[in-house]
């Protein structure tokens, strides 16, 4: 799937590249924006890490939070 329309912010591309787009088609948020050169460049990191976040496979999802890291022995005031 290569996503056409609906692209207007480097998460919105992120988030189509994680959840498994082949590629995002850019135009309006680039040409549009304030400073067209940076956007691009924002547009290509988050692509390439959404990407490579989709590429590692993330942690399965949880209802609730639990807890990571060891609190044993630690000072909690």
């Amino acid at each position: 799937v290569i996503i056409d329309a609906g692209i207007g912010t480097p998460s919105d591309a992120a988030i189509a590249m994680e959840m498994g787009a082949s590629g995002v088609l850019l135009n309006t948020a680039v040409s549009g924006a304030k400073d067209p050169v940076k956007m691009a460049k924002a547009m290509r990191l988050s692509i390439e890490a959404g990407r490579l976040g989709f590429e590692a496979g993330r942690i399965p999802k949880k209802r609730y939070a639990t807890a990571s890291s060891p609190v044993e022995g630690m000072s909690i005031s």
